[in-house]
């Protein structure tokens, strides 16, 4: 296990920290030459941050030559990194939430985006990876193209146009390891230096990062309960793309309307830019119909076939191609309706869970609270009226055992969002809501 210590209230990001940090263990011999890292997954989930978070600070460690990648084996410090003559100077002590979130197991964790890991069919793919890795040639070891396999592809193109109305051919799909490197390559893409790009505001800090570090300039536009206010996008303006969540926007959870979506894609004919939609978790839908993606009624303003094979070009330049073995399995888990029969299974489960997490906090906070953005996905937004989340109310929240993540946190422009919380549910049990929720009103009651 890894130990870095994360501080949130900290204006350097999260990518930084854990990069500088990883970076001087190495230099100082911590961490020496020839020993394994965590994977990107262990350590997010040890540090309780998005894996793109890991996944940005590693692939940084890995362009300076402190790190190197093995294939099919993991990650490695280089050798030549130990550098005898630095001072032996101390990491940051954090007295923040942040020290405490590696140590406390018995605290109920509101993190969104996070599904019910226990409740993965784990049998039935290791079952079918066995049958992959007997079936099928050697030449799945070796490497392959930098688009992924045509058999997986084919299976995406298939179930995409079934569930999402996505009009696509296999060939305009391309596998990358996450959405931190699909994010990256399409900013790469689509951005001329210094270039502009319009996104919602709130939005994921991951990607602001992401797209900062591209070199591009952020126009925030902001959002309502209905999604980006697209009264706002900047007419006569040429921006690299604009990004939209349109099913559930994260994190306010608003789900556009088809007037906004016309509106965006006048604004992207007129413009002549892209729009990049990130349709996230709209499998999870409770109320109402499936809502349509924005490549559904413009196929040619999101990220249409023209793009493609500068796409597969930068893809390649990036890691060469994506594990095949795993692409297989996933390929064989989805053609024999495995994928759909496990999220239906699971839609009936966050259903309930996200009753239970209604329920319990219009029953403890009754008359002073909003929630809004529960249709669709693994979290809702609770809006405390007369509260603000501070640092020091997340503070005495770690302290009674209980975790939330403020709207704040996300976004652009700070002070619009003070009261606001971001809830998931999807890994949290309905004794485990109900009780982080009673001890979330010690704390905001008081």
């Amino acid at each position: 296990m890894l130990w870095i210590a994360v501080d949130r209230s900290q204006d350097t990001s999260l990518i930084r920290q854990v990069y500088d940090q990883v970076r001087l263990r190495i230099t100082r011999g911590d961490l020496q030459a020839g020993e394994q890292l965590p994977s990107t997954r262990q350590l997010a989930a040890d540090l309780h941050v998005s894996r793109i978070v890991i996944l940005e600070a590693y692939d940084q460690l890995l362009a300076e030559g402190y790190i190197e990648s093995r294939q099919g084996s993991g990650t490695y410090v280089a050798e030549g990194t130990y550098l005898e003559s630095v001072q032996r100077e101390q990491l940051p002590l954090v007295h923040t939430v942040a020290g405490a979130r590696r140590e406390n197991n018995s605290i109920i964790d509101f993190r969104s985006g996070l599904p019910a890991l226990d409740l993965f069919p784990r049998k039935l793919w290791g079952h079918l990876a066995q049958k992959v890795c007997a079936e099928s040639s050697p030449a799945v070891f070796g490497y392959n193209h930098p688009e992924g396999c045509a058999e997986l592809r084919i299976a995406l193109a298939r179930y995409l146009a079934k569930t999402r109305g996505v009009r696509c051919q296999p060939d305009q799909l391309v596998i990358t390891s996450g959405a931190a490197q699909a994010f990256s390559l399409v900013a790469r893409l689509l951005l001329s230096p210094g270039g502009e790009i319009l996104i919602e505001d709130p939005v994921t800090y991951e990607l602001q990062v992401i797209f900062s570090a591209a070199g591009s300039t952020l126009y925030p536009i902001p959002v309502d309960a209905h999604g980006m206010q697209t009264d706002h996008l900047p007419l006569g303006q040429r921006p690299g793309f604009v990004f939209v969540t349109p099913s559930h926007q994260f994190p306010l959870g608003g789900i556009l309307p088809i007037q906004r979506r016309i509106q965006l894609m006048q604004f992207a004919r007129t413009s002549g830019c892209y729009i990049v939609e990130d349709d996230y978790d709209s499998e999870f839908r409770y109320s109402g119909t499936p809502v349509s993606s924005l490549q559904e009624l413009e196929p040619d303003r999101v990220i249409p076939p023209p793009l493609i094979e500068q796409y597969r070009r930068l893809k390649r330049l990036t890691d060469l191609h994506s594990p095949v073995l795993e692409q297989l399995i996933l390929a064989r888990f989805i053609e024999e309706g495995h994928l759909e029969r496990h999220i239906m299974k699971m839609k009936r489960i966050y259903r309930k869970r996200r009753e239970a997490l209604i329920a319990a906090l219009t029953a403890n906070f009754h008359g002073y609270i909003q929630i809004y953005g529960d249709a669709t996905g693994l979290h809702l937004i609770a809006e405390f009226h007369g509260k603000a989340f501070t640092e020091r109310t997340e503070v005495d929240l770690e302290d009674a055992g209980v975790r939330l993540y403020p709207v704040e946190l996300h976004a652009i422009h700070k002070g619009n969002h003070l009261s606001k919380a971001i809830l998931g549910y999807g890994n949290l049990a309905q004794g485990e809501i109900e009780e982080g929720v009673r001890r979330m009103k010690t704390v905001l009651s008081s």
